[in-house]
This record gives structure tokens, sequence and C-alpha cells, in this order.
């Protein structure tokens, strides 16, 4: 198939699907936000926390879906059965691990960032939850996975479309108690969004059973040459998460010392982030097994067009991103019910971070091209680039010296100094391979 077809095809299902997975984030903050900005400032708190679990899911899926696309463009069927049934078992010892230590991380995680005893409760309510039922979200993101590697992605998109309508659709209920039920709050969200990925996994788990023909799973298989594979490519996704969620946890540190506003405002900032990328986690994920498929079957041509096409798309779409935000951010931080004093603080924030997003798309991009490839090693090279060498020591500079907008121009600076990385290392990656 023609390049521009074929990643329009299998990139388009993912972008929709990718937008109502960020929907359902943003619905949830929205009805959060309702209850109140301590509620809000909490599942801010929290989100490193989900953003490592959703780390671990997503980087043991793009290392699956990278050897599995690789083995299927050598037809190597065997194989590729063999790593889905790996897979399938990580996925459930995944689930069982984060199901223990939710009864006893979450208060000190919290606690570690505030001493608001409200924000602390509504904390641990979330997290308890989300972290106890994350079997969903492992089992899910696993399915869609394998469905991805084979190209079936609109099946990705409607095991995505049922489980974030169903969230959307519990979320009030839940939360303030229709229908007879009662009211819940915080502990009403934790529950929808758990209920969404269980029901999601379930679909996902009929489709890849009755139309991917391709991969057939007959048991859970604990292969541990093949988890050593998935990790080579996987762990420094995993990685490059932890490392986002962990300068997230200092950031919200630094900024206690200022006020839960400024917690609650770079946690709208996260939301809207996770919304405005998803086209181009999209195009990224569409990328990688065509990538990963053509580097199987030895067609350089193909990977280079597949490349180009991916760098000119997402870059115009960044630059619409950035337009709106930096036009309209009173009204996009309305969404979580701001308070004047987080309007003060996420106005110009949003403003400066937008531009970092034409840089940051590239980067993106370059960093799946990586991963196709099996070297997740760059990738994780160019999160500590951006996250450790240059965030942080900006943030802290401004925190010392400056005002708290200063911290923002960090964001900026970090995905310039991305973009350098991306591009010297991908002439060198590609022109070798």
């Amino acid at each position: 198939m023609a390049i521009p077809k074929l990643l329009f095809q299998v990139s388009f299902p993912i972008v929709v699907s990718m937008f109502i997975q960020s929907m359902y984030n943003l619905v949830d903050s929205y009805y959060i936000g309702k209850i109140n900005e301590e509620a809000f400032t909490a599942i801010s708190i929290a989100f490193p926390i989900q953003n490592i679990m959703i780390g671990m899911a997503v980087g043991t899926g793009v290392g699956m879906n990278s050897l599995i696309s690789r083995y299927l463009g050598e037809k190597n069927f065997e194989k590729s059965n063999r790593v889905a049934e790996t897979g399938l078992s990580l996925a459930i010892i995944y689930g069982i691990i984060l199901l223990i230590i939710s009864r006893f991380l979450p208060r000190p995680f919290l606690s570690a960032q505030t001493t608001n005893e409200n924000i602390i409760n509504y904390g641990v309510d979330y997290l308890q939850i989300v972290m106890g039922l994350s079997m969903g979200v492992f089992m899910q993101i696993f399915l869609e996975r394998l469905l991805q590697s084979t190209g079936r992605s609109i099946f990705t998109m409607l095991t995505q479309l049922i489980g974030a309508i169903l969230n959307i659709i519990l979320d009030p209920i839940f939360i303030f108690g229709y229908f007879g039920l009662p009211a819940m709050g915080v502990k009403g969200a934790a529950i929808a969004t758990v209920m969404g990925q269980i029901i999601g996994a379930l679909f996902g788990c009929f489709f890849e059973y009755k139309f991917n023909e391709e991969i057939t799973i007959k048991k859970p298989v604990l292969d541990l040459d093949i988890v050593k594979r998935i990790y080579v490519v996987g762990v420094p996704s995993m990685i490059t998460i932890t490392i986002q969620s962990f300068t997230i946890y200092v950031l919200n540190k630094m900024l206690s010392a200022i006020s839960t506003s400024a917690i609650a405002a770079l946690g709208a900032y996260f939301k809207i982030q996770s919304f405005v990328f998803m086209p181009v986690f999209g195009v990224n994920n569409g990328l990688v097994p065509i990538v990963a498929y053509n580097y199987g079957a030895k067609n350089k041509e193909r990977i280079v067009k597949s490349i180009k096409l991916a760098f000119l798309a997402v870059t115009g779409m960044m630059i619409i991103v950035s337009a709106i935000i930096i036009i309209f951010p009173r009204e996009l931080l309305s969404i979580f019910s701001a308070s004047g004093k987080m309007l003060e603080i996420g106005i110009p924030m949003l403003r400066i971070c937008a531009l970092s997003y034409i840089f940051a798309g590239i980067s993106i991009v370059g960093v799946a091209v990586f991963q196709a490839f099996g070297n997740g090693i760059l990738a994780l090279f160019d999160s500590i680039l951006r996250q450790i060498i240059v965030l942080l020591p900006v943030a802290y500079i401004a925190i010392k010296f400056f005002t708290v907008n200063e911290i923002w121009w960090g964001y900026v600076i970090a995905e310039f100094a991305s973009i350098l990385f991306v591009i010297y290392f991908m002439n060198t990656f590609v022109r070798k391979n």
C-alpha cells in the first residue's frame, strides 16, 4: 500500500481512539474540579503514580508490538504467538503486584508532597482504587497493542471507544450520586475509570479472538528470552515515563512552597497536554508497526518515506494546537473550575508551554522511530536530556531567583534541546540501518 494511505489507515483509528481516551481523562478532571479545588489538586498529585502504571503497560506494549511486527515481517508466526503469550503473562503479573502495593503506598506518597489532610485523603481514595484494580488497564493496553501490531487499528479504536464512553457516562452518576446511588465523590471517579478499562479489556479480548488471525494465544507463557527482548525496547520507554513522573513529583514539591493552586495549575497543564498530544501519539503508534515491519522486511525506502510523512503531519498538528492554546488559555482552564489564583498562575503557564509543542511533536516521532528499530536507549537519553538535565535545573533556578512564570520556560528550552538530539541521531541511525 502507498505510504500516505497506509499511515493514514493505520494511524487514523488510533488518533480517534486516543482522543477518546484523553477525553475521559478530561471528563474525570472536569467533574472532580466541580467537587472543589482540593479534590482536583489531589488527582494532580496522584498523577505521577498513574503515569508510572501507564508507563509500565505502554512500555511492555511498545516492546511487544515492535517484536511482533518484526516477526510478522519475517513471516515467523510461531515466534509472534510466543511474544503475545508472554505479554499476557506480564499484564497479569503487573496487575497482581499493583493490587498488593495499593494497600500501603498512596498515603506516604501523597504526604510527601502536601500537608493538606483533605488533599491527602482525596488522593488515597482515588489511588487505592485505580491501583488496586489496575488489571483492567494492563489487559486493555496489552490487547490494543496486539491488534495494532497486525494493523487492526479499527479494533483498537473500538476497544478504547467503548471503555471511554462507559467512563464518561458513569462519572457524574458515581461522583454526584444519580439514579438512587450514593454520591461517592473522588472514589466514584476512580470506580468509573476502572470499570471503563475492564469493559474495554473484555471487548479487546473478543476482537483479538474473533478477528486477529495472525496471532493465536493458547495460554499465558513466561518465556524469559522473549521477556528480555521485549524490555530491550520497552524498558527505556518505561524509564522515560518514570522520569516524567519523577519530574512532576519534584515540580509538585517545588510548587507546594508557592501554593496548592500552583500544583492544581500544573495538573491542569498535564490534563490539557495529554489531550492535545493525542494526534501526535496516534501518528506515533501508527508509525511504529510500519517502520518495524519494513525493518524486518529490509525495505529502507518505505521506512524513510514513512518517517518524513510523519514529521510533516505532526508539525502541522502542533502549530494549530499551539495557536489554540495561546489564544484561549482562560477558557481551557475554566474546564477545571479554576479559581482566581489558579487562573493567575495558569494563563501565562499555558501560553509559554504552548510554544514548546512545535518542537515536541518532532521529538515524539523521532523517539518512536528509535523504538521501532529496537533501540529504546536513545529514547531514554532524550527523556533524561529534556527533563533531568534541562527542565528541573531551569525550574529550580526560576523558583530560587525569579517568579513562578519563569518555571515554564524550562519546557520550551527542554523541547528545543530534544529536537536537536533527535534530528542528529535520526540521521545517523537511519543511514546506518
